[in-house]
């Protein structure tokens, strides 16, 4: 059985916008879906984030999948160093690393570790095989640069959506069939 873990980003709570939509979807597949409330939202840890991601999903596998969302991008692929086998797949939607813009500076102390913190590419290539990488133009928090990561390091194919801000309940975004479709393919 395919699971597929949908981590969504900072500040973020699995009621808000399109992360509801792609469990429903994916359970009425067949799927098994899980969208976990992530611990400490407001304040997010990377040792945190990863520690409870590795706990969720108990041994990763061919079947495992992964949507994340921001910085669960991140959390995600920080993750992907953890562990041993390959897994199935991942659609990052509006990752960032290493460039994340228009933050506070409360924020800006938030995101340090996750900026300055590396990431092993290499030890992620070996497990994930297959990914796609959503951005949108006009995204407030993740400029476009992001994309030579993963379109480089991680290997991701690359989906650009046009004014779709950070694709987030306040950018009126309720469903991403994009983000469906491209697990989807992930999948065949």
């Amino acid at each position: 059985m395919k699971r597929v873990f949908i981590i969504h980003g900072w500040g973020g709570i699995p009621s808000h916008g399109w992360y509801p939509w792609i469990e429903k979807e994916l359970k009425a597949k067949g799927f098994d879906a899980y969208l976990p409330e992530m611990p400490n939202t407001d304040a997010p840890e990377i040792k945190e984030w990863v520690s409870f991601i590795a706990k969720l999903v108990k041994k990763a596998d061919k079947d495992t999948y992964f949507v994340g969302h921001s910085i669960g991008c991140q959390a995600v692929l920080r993750y992907l160093q953890t562990v041993k086998e390959q897994i199935g797949g991942v659609v990052f939607v509006a990752g960032w690393y290493p460039y994340v813009t228009n933050l506070t500076g409360e924020e800006e102390g938030i995101a340090k570790p996750w900026v300055e913190t590396p990431i092993d590419f290499v030890k992620i290539r070996k497990v994930l095989k297959t990914s796609a990488a959503i951005f949108s133009d006009n995204d407030p928090f993740v400029p476009l640069d992001n994309i030579k990561t993963f379109k480089v390091e991680v290997v991701s194919k690359i989906v650009i959506r046009k004014k779709a801000g950070h694709f987030t309940q306040d950018d009126g975004c309720k469903q991403l069939p994009i983000a469906l479709k491209e697990l989807l393919n992930l999948m065949k």
